[in-house]
């Protein structure tokens, strides 16, 4: 395999999967210099956390993970509303306005930081993930993202490249009482969003002026009906050639090769940007790629997050649990508050730590493994299968909610626990 070929393939939910569990390995080996493993504590995150699955969604009817949820925080459907006095032309143009709020939204959400809030016309506060939701969707609503003052739902290309942190600041009601973290990484990200979009015409324009949501368009063509002819064998057709049907991480693939560029510099390999990708040195590989771990946490979010504007849109997305467990503060931080996880040096975890500290790599390796080992095991306590309660809606019922109330009863500021340093990009 060529260098290009092999970074290109690093671009993908499996090598995320695959190099996580390799990470479990050396770790059940005792091999990794920064942390332990005591599965002993497993059972006990599986029980907690179908409890809270339970206390949120009693019928356990339990929705996608991902940034729909956000929007309707408090039981308050503002998406809803607003799409519901929206007079779009049809179901496609509906999709597009999604993709761009989805898009802008995902990218927006980084680690707030713990005195930061947004406060709503009708005075409800939020913070964190679900105050910057709702921050970005009043935004939307507003136009701020928009080049056509008679359109306000949508996000184009030209605005968001001139986006200046000013309005972006005013938008999230940032004061010096009221700190964001990592508000000029996020304007960055957005500008570069603008460029890219604006540099791909052929992907981001095919049916309108450039916006994220032309990535709508790209979508529906792989999931386009086409004609298969009969299998000789008579036998079941792949999900590749039914018609109006995309896996999952057909989703993830077109956000890392049409979304790369956005990211700022990291390690690139044969020309391509890896992204939310790291180095470790136990990891090995045959191929150029030896010693890299791939997460992609964001462009996974954002890909669960797109989820279900296409199937409002007529696409049927299949093979949910092809894209990972998403490896951040709360998914992670359950397994180190429930000591599934625990430092071999302890002053190490109270210290601030880099992203791309070793630390930091295999402890968010490590959360991508045990997420599949934790829906399991709440699956056997269901007994439902994975296409039953695919992964998607263990982390929203969840492991992620688990994780938020467990740091709520370690700590007062409901904190996670680990200090991580990041400019807005990665978390």
């Amino acid at each position: 395999m060529g260098d290009i070929d092999a970074a290109r393939a690093l671009l993908s939910a499996h090598a995320v999967r695959r190099r996580a569990r390799e990470m479990l390995r050396l770790c059940e080996a005792g091999e990794l210099a920064h942390w332990r493993l005591d599965r002993a504590k497993l059972p006990a995150i599986a029980d907690f956390t179908l409890a809270v699955m339970r206390d949120n969604y009693p019928d356990l009817d339990i929705p996608f993970h991902a940034r729909w949820r956000h929007f309707a925080a408090g039981g308050n459907d503002r998406w809803g509303a607003i799409a519901a006095h929206a007079s779009w032309p049809d179901a496609a143009s509906r999709a597009r306005a999604e993709f761009d709020l989805a898009i802008v939204s995902v990218l927006l959400d980084a680690g707030a930081g713990p005195a930061w809030r947004y406060r709503e016309s009708d005075g409800t506060q939020s913070s964190r993930s679900e105050g910057l939701a709702i921050a970005s969707l009043d935004m939307f609503a507003a136009g701020l993202f928009s080049s056509r003052k008679d359109d306000p739902l949508r996000a184009d290309a030209d605005r968001l490249a001139r986006i200046t942190a000013r309005e972006l600041a005013t938008g999230f009601q940032v004061e010096c009482n009221n700190p964001l973290v990592g508000l000029a990484g996020r304007v960055e990200l957005l500008n570069r969003l603008g460029r890219a979009c604006l540099a791909a015409p052929e992907v981001f324009a095919r049916a309108d002026e450039a916006r994220p949501g032309g990535l709508f368009d790209v979508l529906q063509d792989v999931a386009a009906p086409r004609d298969v002819p009969p299998s000789p064998q008579g036998g079941r057709e792949s999900d590749a050639s039914r018609p109006n049907t995309l896996p999952a991480d057909a989703i993830l693939s077109a956000v890392l090769a049409h979304l790369g560029p956005i990211w700022p510099s990291r390690l690139t390999l044969a020309g391509v940007p890896l992204g939310d990708a790291w180095r470790h040195p136990q990891i090995r590989a045959d191929d150029a790629t030896d010693g890299i771990v791939p997460f992609h946490k964001l462009s996974q979010w954002l890909s669960y997050s797109l989820i279900e504007p296409l199937q409002r849109a007529g696409v049927t997305v299949t093979d949910i649990d092809g894209l990972t467990g998403l490896p951040e503060y709360r998914n992670g931080g359950l397994l180190v508050d429930f000591g599934a996880l625990v430092p071999k040096n302890a002053d190490e975890a109270r210290s601030p730590q880099t992203v791309d500290s070793a630390f930091i790599v295999e402890w968010r390796a490590l959360t991508v493994a045990l997420l599949d080992e934790i829906a399991d095991l709440v699956r056997e306590r269901l007994k439902l299968t994975a296409e039953q309660l695919p992964l998607a809606k263990v982390l929203e019922g969840g492991t992620w909610a688990a994780g938020r109330r467990i740091a709520a009863q370690k700590r007062a500021d409901g904190s996670p626990p680990l200090d991580i340093v990041s400019d807005g990009t990665v978390f």
